[in-house]
Formats: C-alpha cells, structure tokens, sequence
C-alpha cells in the first residue's frame, strides 16, 4: 500500500512539472524569443521543454505572470503578440538591445504591475494605452529614445509609485493628470525636452519623495506648493529655465542648488530667499 501511494505521489509530480500553459501563451513566448534572436540570448530557451523551465519565466496556475529578461542580449523588437500574455504582471527586458515602438495594444495587459523596458532602444511615443494598465505601480522606460508627448490620461494610472523616462525625446507640457497620482513616489522626467511650466498641483503628489526635472525646457516660478511635501528627500530641477525667487529650504533641497539657464543659454542662480520656510512668488 505504502509503495502505490508512493508511486502515485511521483506520478502527481510528474505530471505537476509537465503542466503547462495555454497554446496561446506559448506561441506569445515563442515569437518574443524569434523577435529578439534568441539563438543568441545569453541564457536561452529549451522550446522543447515545459514553459515553466524557461529561464526567466514564471508560471503559476498554469498562466505566465512574469517574464525577466534583463541583461540577456535580446536583440530586436518586441512582438504584439506580447498581449497574448493575459495574465502577466511584470515584464523587465531592462538593459538589452530592443528597438522599435511599445506595442500600441500593450494596455490590454491589465495586470501589469511592473513594466521595464529601460536602457534599450526603443523609439516612438508611449502608447496611450499604458494609461489603461490600472494596477501598474512600477514604469521604467529610461535611456531609449521615445518622443512625442506623454498620454494626457497617465493620471489614470492611479496606484503609479515609480516612473521613470529619463533620458529620452520627450516633448510637450506634463499633463495635469499626472499631478493626480497620490501614490508616486518616484518621478524622473530629467533629460528629456518638456516644456510648460510646473504646476502648482504638484502639491497633490503627497507621496512623492524623489523628484527629477533636470536638463529639460520649462519656464515660469518654482512653485512654492513644493515645500508642502513633507516625504520629499530629493530634487533636481536645475538646468531649466525657471525663474523668479525661491525659499532656502527649496534651494538647499535641490542638488544643483537651482542653477537655471537663462534665455542666453548662460547659467545663472535662482535668487534665494533668505527667510527660510517662506512662500515668495516673484513678480517678475
């Protein structure tokens, strides 16, 4: 009796490993790895095995809900078919050779938790149906070379805490949806060409601890609303063309100790206040 229970506990296990996704799934997979030349990935796939032993992969119940890829040497473009993987919810292809554009439909991932597409080359705009991800709380698409203008509805990206598109072509204004997400934490805008003032609804970002508009085009007053951010710990917004007074407290925040250019392209500093804690808006 001992031996069949044994016997049926292996057979269980057998059958356990060998369980497997759906077709659909699979052949997402597959075409992820022929879009990106797998044959010379650093760690490949065994095509022949069970999904579930693919190195980055993982499974559960039967469903792919991460797939990390990061440093692997996958080299061209990202399928759409990629949306076949209904259930995933991380997706980190960081620091790879990827170009192309973000899949258009890539929104039909509502899981998503975590999206990773940094340090790759990827060019195009972020598809407006990123903004459709509602459980998203971590998008890193830094160091590409995305342009266009970010999708006026990122403010629906409600449980947001990091994003993080540094280094790349941005363009236009920051959406005023965007000062909507209470849960971000982490906020790099910087080396991009945003333009458009800081809104003083930068307040509403309680969470926010991080912030990063360096190197980028915008105009108008600091605004003074910054200090009322009581999580903040670090900021640059240096190498704009922001203008008028700001307090101590603001200036010491700033790594670059508000160092502007002005409409000569010359470095000039920010004119600070000597009161500290103190709200002042230029009238210039």
């Amino acid at each position: 009796m001992k031996k069949i229970s044994t016997l049926f506990l292996t057979l269980l296990f057998s059958f356990s490993m060998l369980a497997n996704v759906s077709q659909s799934e699979k052949d997402a997979l597959v075409k992820l790895y022929q879009s990106t030349n797998g044959q010379q990935w650093k760690v490949k796939w065994d095509l022949l095995a069970p999904v579930s032993t693919w190195y980055g992969v993982k499974v559960q119940d039967e469903k792919v809900i991460a797939v990390h890829l990061a440093d692997n040497n996958l080299v061209g473009e990202i399928p759409s078919d990629i949306v076949n993987l209904v259930s995933l919810q991380e997706l980190d292809l960081h620091k790879n050779q990827i170009s192309g554009t973000i899949p258009s439909a890539i929104g039909k991932l509502k899981d998503m938790k975590v999206l990773n597409l940094s340090f790759n080359k990827l060019t195009g705009s972020i598809p407006s149906s990123v903004c459709e991800m509602s459980n998203l709380k971590d998008l890193e698409l830094y160091m590409n070379a995305l342009s266009g203008e970010l999708p006026l509805q990122i403010g629906a990206l409600s449980q947001l805490e990091i994003l993080s598109l540094f280094n790349n072509e941005i363009v236009g204004e920051i959406p005023n949806s965007l000062y909507d997400i209470k849960t971000i934490k982490t906020l790099l805008l910087n080396s991009n060409k945003l333009v458009g003032e800081l809104s003083r609804d930068v307040e509403n970002m309680t969470a926010l601890e991080n912030l990063s508009l360096f190197d980028n085009k915008m105009i108008g007053q600091v605004p003074f609303e910054l200090e009322n951010l009581n999580n903040l710990k670090e900021m640059n917004i240096s190498y704009n063309k922001f203008n008028g007074l700001v307090s101590k407290d603001l200036a010491v925040l700033d790594t670059l100790n508000m160092t502007m250019l002005n409409e000569q392209g010359i470095t000039v500093l920010l004119n600070v206040s000597m009161d500290r804690n103190s709200a002042i808006v230029s009238e210039d």
